[in-house]
Formats: structure tokens, C-alpha cells, sequence
């Protein structure tokens, strides 16, 4: 696990808007401003929102967040610079990655408390998002999806909040472990039950991850 702080690099909100890609528009929440501050409650971040409820939105997916190192990997990989919050993340976050967060736990950042719930399930909006077609693949290849916070107690977060770890879910059940599971090694029965036994994973992931269990069982 990480030893050095944790650190919010970008905080990020904005209402679903028009994108154009290759000549066609499309309406999608992908695009956040830079901000100061975040505002968040147990339903949503104020003033943000969402077009695709399938993979975004919800009491289980109220912020969602990218982890700052991945930012400098994909720059390299692709010789490209990415803007703040290109993922379309509310929070970038330094020093907690796929590897360390773990579905269940709980932080502190600035005045709200956050559990980490599931990873993101990436879609194509992303690739058109950064202009890098393939980004996508390699992001499910890689597992560098970035995860979802519910929140517990609302509250301001701030670019400068502090992000502290309250409580280590005792299953330590990784974001990174749990995506090599939902989208590579979907076969493995008792890492699937495994994380089906973290009672705060996020329902979507419950739902598919059982009916996963259901074709193999």
C-alpha cells in the first residue's frame, strides 16, 4: 500500500454537453471544468451530471476518480499532453491507484467521508474524449480504469483537502483485482466470489459479476 500522502492534483464538474467527433455530435458528461472545489452529497457533486446512466450516475457512482500516474504513462505511450480531468473524472488523485484502493474502504477528503465502491467500466466516449482511438484497449488491458466513490457524509472538497484512509475494508479486495476479474479472467469462480463477498461493492458490479458466477457455476 502507499506510504507517501495522497494528493488531489484536478477537481472537475460539468453538465453533460455536445461533443463533436469525426463531424458527428454527441451529447456526454466525458467534459468537466477545472475547479477549486467540489461540493458533494450522497446523489451527486454539485453541478455535475451525467448522459449515460449505464455506467455512470447513482447513489454507488457519486464521484468518480483518476489516478494522476496514469496520466504520465498514457502521455508517454502516445506522445500526446492530456488537459485536467480528461477522463472525465471529478477528482484526479496522486498516490491511489487501482493497486491500493480497495473496494470498501473508507477516506477522509476534505469534509466529506467517501467508500471506494467498484471500478469504472470504460466506454468509447474516452477514446473520442483524448482524440486517441486505442487509449481505450489499454485501458481495459491494463486495468488503469480509475473507480467510483459513494458518499457517506457530504461535504466541500477542496484542490487542496487532504485525503486520509479512515478504514481498510478487511477484505482488501483490490479495484485493479476486481477489474482483472470483470474483463480478462472471467472464468475464475472463487476470485469471483471473493469479491462478491465485499458487501459495499457497488450493485451494478454485483449484478454482473453473479451472472458471470452463473454461466461458469
Amino acid at each position: 500500500m502507499s506510504i507517501d500522502p495522497i494528493q488531489i492534483v484536478y477537481t472537475g464538474v460539468g453538465m453533460p454537453r455536445k461533443m463533436v467527433f469525426n463531424g458527428n455530435e454527441m451529447n456526454t458528461g466525458i467534459c468537466k471544468d477545472e475547479v477549486e472545489q467540489i461540493i458533494v452529497n450522497d446523489e451527486s457533486c454539485e453541478g455535475d451530471g451525467v448522459a449515460n446512466t449505464n455506467f455512470h450516475g447513482g447513489p454507488d457512482r457519486v464521484v468518480c476518480v483518476y489516478p494522476y500516474e496514469h496520466y504520465g504513462k498514457w502521455e508517454k505511450e502516445f506522445q500526446t499532453s492530456l488537459p485536467p480531468c480528461a477522463f472525465g473524472e471529478n477528482l484526479t488523485i496522486k498516490g491511489l491507484t487501482e493497486s491500493e484502493a480497495c473496494i470498501g474502504d473508507i477516506y477522509q477528503v476534505g469534509e466529506a467521508v467517501l467508500q471506494i465502491t467498484q471500478g469504472r467500466i470504460p466506454c468509447q466516449t474516452i477514446s473520442k474524449r483524448t482524440g486517441i482511438q486505442p487509449i481505450l484497449q489499454r485501458i481495459v488491458e491494463t486495468g488503469f480504469t480509475g473507480y467510483f466513490f459513494r458518499v457517506l457524509q457530504s461535504g466541500i472538497i477542496r484542490k487542496d483537502s487532504t485525503v486520509s484512509l479512515i478504514q481498510r475494508h478487511p477484505l482488501q479486495v483490490t479495484v485493479l483485482f476486481a477489474n482483472q476479474i470483470l474483463f480478462h479472467d472471467k472464468k475464475n469462480e472463487s476470485a469471483i466470489r471473493q469479491i462478491l463477498e465485499v458487501d459495499e461493492l457497488a450493485s451494478v458490479w454485483r449484478d454482473k459479476l453473479s451472472k458471470q458466477l452463473e454461466s461458469i457455476s
